[in-house]
């Protein structure tokens, strides 16, 4: 008999999810688990955590439903507030586990977990298969050694490969029998908080907004509405669900396509697909640079001629700086968890070249606050916009005025967030903030 593990990481669903079919199909017995690592609760270097408050109720939600989920099929998702390395091996030890289901992965250090355990256990089998991604790594046009130096030259490969998109697959049919009875979660879980998002999360959630996003007209509207730093309506908002594997972008592709066919394509939907393949590039480019991603330098020669002032850094997280446009936006961020990208652009441009910090501590706040956090699209996006990566031009200099002018005239925005509470730079109390690393 063959006893297995599926292991949920960000495939939170059961719909177009390939690898769950397959362990399905090939197992007598299963026990589908998700790992909630205690370092995610605890401060690193940059004085972040991996979750904060919102990210937390989210996922929660998330992993409830998917439990919901199981149940109904005779199954049940068993959560522990451990380590994946001492989760393993325990169903090694005491279950027999040789085979384990995962997805595979995008960041490095979850990369490095996984490593870990074949390294240790050379009994057990880890099978995987790609759930997060647009495209299979053997469809690309090429090496993922040569991944094109900039999203231009990457987009151009792709597009003139015509390549093909794989179609969603059904939700198993049949679900083996639970290797483990049901247990209770762990007491020692964080609290989750009462949490203001407009977002509800689980794979239940995810179909019915993308259902509703491409039955309106904002798909054909979206390239016009998408710089709004405000509004459910005026982007798409999938990327809360896609960045837990609440959907998948093949679902997301598919639903774009059947609505291109039945209301025709123009710029803004042919736009959607563009901002998918900015996801799919960044995707590749934490494959391809590995420990890079977080370094200082990011993938060039250069560090930025910023430091760290811990006071500042202070002031940018709570939206006290002498800026309105970027306070409005981090209290957005701080109260629902969610940001705009334009938004996201115009604070990161602030840290760097206004308050000339360290742009790490500004990835690691966004990883800390973002219910739709991505590894790879937050801190390819940040090296993107402080000059250290994947970007021809030596970095992204906002005009702050000129943004708060073109996109928020009447001051609606900043009215909304409370961001006319200014405060001179360096006037915060920087009391138990980190020295610079």
């Amino acid at each position: 008999m063959t006893h297995s593990v599926y292991w949920f990481t960000h495939d939170l669903r059961l719909s177009d999810n390939a690898l769950l079919r397959r362990a399905c199909e090939q197992s007598s017995s299963i026990s589908f688990i998700y790992c909630i690592d205690p370092e995610w609760f605890k401060s690193n270097r940059f004085n972040c955590q991996t979750l904060g408050e919102q990210r937390w109720a989210f996922l929660v939600k998330s992993l409830h439903q998917l439990n919901s989920q199981l149940n109904a099929r005779g199954q049940h998702l068993v959560v522990y507030f451990q380590a994946p390395l001492d989760v393993i091996d325990h169903y090694y030890s005491h279950h027999n586990t040789r085979v384990i289901y995962c997805s595979d992965q995008i960041g490095l250090y979850e990369r490095q977990s996984l490593t870990a355990i074949t390294d240790k256990y050379s009994e057990i089998t880890l099978k995987q298969s790609n759930t997060f991604t647009l495209y299979d790594m053997h469809q690309l046009p090429f090496e993922l050694s040569e991944l094109p130096s900039t999203f231009s030259k990457f987009r151009k490969k792709v597009e003139s490969s015509n390549l093909s998109i794989k179609s969603p697959v059904e939700r198993p049919s049949y679900f083996p029998a639970p290797l483990i009875a049901p247990v209770p979660w762990p007491k020692s879980l964080p609290k989750v908080e009462q949490v203001n998002c407009e977002f509800d999360a689980g794979e239940v959630a995810a179909q019915h907004h993308v259902e509703q996003y491409f039955s309106s007209s904002a798909p054909s509207e979206y390239k016009l509405t998408r710089n709004a730093l405000d509004g459910m309506a005026n982007s798409t908002k999938f990327s809360p669900w896609l960045a837990n594997g609440n959907v998948s972008v093949r679902q997301i592709m598919h639903a774009l396509q059947e609505y291109e066919q039945q209301h025709g394509a123009n710029d803004s939907t042919y736009w959607i697909y563009f901002e998918l393949l900015w996801r799919e590039y960044f995707q590749l480019y934490s494959l391809r640079y590995g420990h890079q991603l977080f370094a200082f330098s990011g993938i060039s020669a250069n560090k930025p001629l910023t430091s760290f002032y811990s006071g500042r850094f202070k002031q940018w997280c709570t939206g006290t700086t002498p800026y309105p446009i970027v306070n409005a936006c981090m209290k957005q961020l701080n109260q629902t968890g969610y940001m705009s990208n334009r938004g996201r652009q115009i604070v990161a441009s602030c840290l760097v070249n206004e308050l000339k910090l360290d742009w790490r501590f500004g990835a690691a706040y966004f990883e800390q606050q973002l219910i739709d956090y991505d590894v790879a699209a937050n801190w390819g996006n940040w090296q993107y916009l402080a000059g250290v990566g994947a970007d021809p031009r030596s970095g992204r200099h906002f005009n702050l005025v000129k943004q708060t002018n073109t996109y928020d005239p009447e001051n609606t925005f900043i009215k909304r967030w409370r961001g006319d509470d200014v405060y001179s730079i360096d006037s915060a109390d920087a009391a138990d903030w980190p020295l610079s690393s």
